[in-house]
């Protein structure tokens, strides 16, 4: 039998967390309260954020969850997908921008600086 990477979230997973750190725990779930509640934004564009920063970490427990936060939240298939385009970009605008260490390395390996 095959071990799974990731397993699957559970009741009896999160009654294990809540028992080994339960004061964490507790603390966890009112930060992510609040978090997520109205404010300045709403809590449906909160959840649209949350999609793509959980495609940019790689999350598969938060993809899932704030997939299905999103939709209960009223967010279309449509804007889901967009927001996970937005975080592509994201990466791949990170990874273009950081080619200027790439680029600056090369200069100092290709014309050190004469000492």
């Amino acid at each position: 039998m095959t071990h799974p990477i990731f397993p699957e979230s559970s009741a009896a997973l999160s009654a294990r967390r809540k028992v080994l750190a339960p004061k964490q725990l507790e603390a966890f779930q009112a930060f992510s309260k609040a978090t997520f509640a109205d404010g300045a934004l709403p809590e449906k564009t909160k959840q649209l954020i949350a999609v793509a920063v959980a495609h940019t970490t790689q999350c598969p427990y938060c993809i899932r969850g704030h997939t299905r936060a999103a939709r209960r939240c009223g967010a279309t298939p449509e804007e889901i997908m967009e927001s996970i385009w937005v975080a592509a970009e994201m990466r791949a605008g990170g990874a273009y921008a950081h080619s200027a260490l790439a680029l600056d390395e090369l200069e100092h390996l290709e014309h050190p600086a004469s000492g």
